[in-house]
């Protein structure tokens, strides 16, 4: 009881906020890492084959990769290749490159559509992060 009869719920209400905020963090980093790792999982997928580029060494579909980062309470999850032809193969190319070869490729899209099939579940998981639903 506080003076003059009246109650707070204060210290109850900073004590669960306390709680909620020290969850927060790992379990973002817990929901981008595996969204990031199941992206990558998706863009090797659709880049096996058509649709998506033909797969001739699997050496382009090895090249993807997915690195998760987290500077203070900021948690960045990349997904990419380290191969040149990468931006080629989506979006395709017509005309001359660096070396004077002569393309006339179609795109071969494999990362868009990985991207939006991830995107509502990592949204969704994420909306669970935020509203306090995962354990």
């Amino acid at each position: 009881m506080a003076e003059g009869g009246a109650y707070s719920n204060a210290a109850q209400i900073a004590a669960a906020l306390q709680g909620r905020a020290e969850r927060v963090l790992p379990q973002t980093v817990s929901v981008v890492r595996h969204y990031a790792m199941l992206l990558e999982t998706r863009i090797k997928a659709n880049a096996s084959g058509r649709p998506g580029p033909n797969v001739i060494t699997g050496d382009y579909r090895r090249s993807w990769t997915h690195e998760v980062q987290v500077a203070g309470d900021l948690v960045t999850g990349v997904v990419g290749t380290s191969k040149p032809q990468g931006r080629r193969l989506e979006y395709g190319y017509v005309g001359p490159d660096s070396l004077g070869r002569i393309f006339h490729q179609p795109p071969r899209a494999h990362v868009g559509p990985a991207v939006e099939a991830v995107r509502p579940l990592f949204v969704e998981a994420f909306g669970r992060v935020v509203d306090g639903r995962l354990p």
